[in-house]
């Protein structure tokens, strides 16, 4: 009796949950398809080779707004749409970093203007460079020790957090505020450490932004070696830099997030799959986010390729202006409100292509911990964390509306080390970790559409 009632109750709790033997070999029939017959790799490559960084508002981004509707047609989406977006255009231009020490020479200093950030208007601007290490440093400085110098934050990403981006997110208030920073005390522009995990001289870009009413000065970022050279330079003598940049804001453009569907049987209720299309300009946008864009097609083509009859719509979405704007996000969310339409579920990869490791999720604890309760699902494919409280920007206006959301946890050791470079290219991304990480997102969206 009691092993009866005790085999009752596993069965009652694996249906509660909606977790089955039927699941497993679900999971395994969808891992085996997408290990053998993925296209995500050979997409990325295309994406990347053919087509190559693609920052909102260039042409390469045109590019890449018929490349993603054609993947998604062919993917076996039944409608796909561009959605219109009108986002910010920024342009790097040429640019230059020179730095003058005692003996009267200028040397050549690799460095990338951050994104956003407004340039010299082509002309040299110089000052000598004071050196802070923190926020609190530079909060002491008065505006007198500031006015008319070069700001060097070298503010070094901290190689504490086992966890990545909260190293990421301990060093990014340097990148977005410096240049406000600097202009508020009378400084001519602002020089970052860049947020990189690496100790390498590649110099990461990234988004600053400026405050309202403050002058908007240049702001520009040094890799780890050549912050290291600097800051031995300063301790024993006075540096001069010099910045020259053509790089600026040119206005406004139209332009498209793109989306494409398989309809529900049962009902029109949408689950969102996606990532960011756009890519800062340079390197070509491999793992950011060109990996989250092939994964999230993938997840599509493969409910098709194994005639997984979905009940709800699957919307994969190419969002966007991500880098540098959020736009597309925003306007998502915004046709979400306008429309009243109903949403279960989105679900963003954005943190690279390697391998998963998790999903992070924004709901309340009654889905939550139904999620959870399929872990073991997913552990022969090397997927154990759903501790992370965070899901992905493109669907944080949908978390704001209350609908659940998550976000794929790759693997985040190296992701650091080329975010935002030169360095993030097809070469980066290994094919079998790309395809479990779209494996992953897919097996979460067939257990979601089956139990909600």
């Amino acid at each position: 009796m009691k092993k009866i009632l005790g085999t009752s109750l596993l069965i009652f709790g694996m249906v509660v949950f909606g977790q089955t033997k039927e699941d497993s070999v679900q999971f395994s029939k969808i891992s085996t398809e997408i290990l053998n017959h993925g296209k995500g790799y050979e997409e990325l490559r295309d994406l990347t080779k053919n087509i190559g960084h693609r920052l909102s508002g260039s042409k390469a981004y045109d590019q890449s707004v018929k490349w993603a509707e054609q993947k998604l047609r062919e993917a076996g989406a039944d409608k796909v749409w561009l959605q219109e977006v009108m986002i910010p255009v920024w342009e790097r231009g040429q640019e230059s970093l020179h730095i003058k020490t005692a003996d009267g020479k200028w040397k050549s200093l690799k460095m990338l203007s951050l994104g956003n950030s407004e340039g010299t208007g082509g002309k040299d601007v110089w000052g000598e460079i004071i050196m802070v290490k923190s926020m609190e440093e530079y909060e002491k400085l008065p505006a007198e020790k500031v006015k008319d110098k070069i700001v060097f934050f070298n503010y070094p990403f901290s190689q504490s957090f086992v966890e990545t981006f909260r190293g990421y997110g301990d060093a990014a208030k340097y990148r977005v505020n410096a240049a406000s920073l600097t202009a508020k005390k009378g400084g001519k522009f602002a020089i970052i450490r860049s947020l990189s995990s690496a100790f390498d001289d590649v110099p990461h870009t990234g988004a600053m932004r400026y405050e309202d009413k403050i002058p908007k000065v240049p702001a520009a970022a040094i890799g780890n070696t050549t912050a290291d050279e600097l800051e031995t330079l300063l301790k024993k003598q006075k540096v001069t830099a010099k910045l020259n940049s053509n790089c600026g804001m040119k206005g406004e453009k139209l332009s498209y997030s793109v989306i494409g569907e398989i309809t529900g049987r049962k009902d029109n209720s949408v689950i969102v799959v996606g990532g960011h299309l756009d890519s800062w300009d340079v390197g070509e946008g491999a793992h950011d986010d060109g990996a989250g864009i092939v994964q999230s097609i993938e997840v599509l083509r493969t409910f098709k390729k194994l005639g997984i009859q979905n009940n709800h719509t699957i919307r994969v979405i190419c969002f966007a202006n991500e880098e540098n704007g959020l736009k597309g996000g925003l306007q998502y969310g915004k046709s979400v409100k306008d429309k009243n339409e109903k949403h279960l579920f989105a679900i963003e990869s954005d943190a690279g292509g390697f391998a998963p490791r998790g999903i992070a999720m924004e709901m309340d604890d009654a889905k939550r911990n139904q999620i959870k309760s399929w872990a073991k699902l997913f552990f022969p494919y090397g997927v154990y964390n759903f501790e992370g409280i965070y899901s992905g920007a493109d669907i944080s206006p949908l978390q704001q509306m209350g609908i659940p959301t998550a976000e794929l946890v790759p693997d985040s050791q190296r992701y650091f080390d080329i975010h935002h470079t030169e360095e993030d290219t097809f070469e980066k991304v290994n094919r079998r970790e790309l395809l479990l990480g779209a494996t992953a997102m897919t097996q979460l969206i067939y257990m979601i559409d089956k139990n909600w």
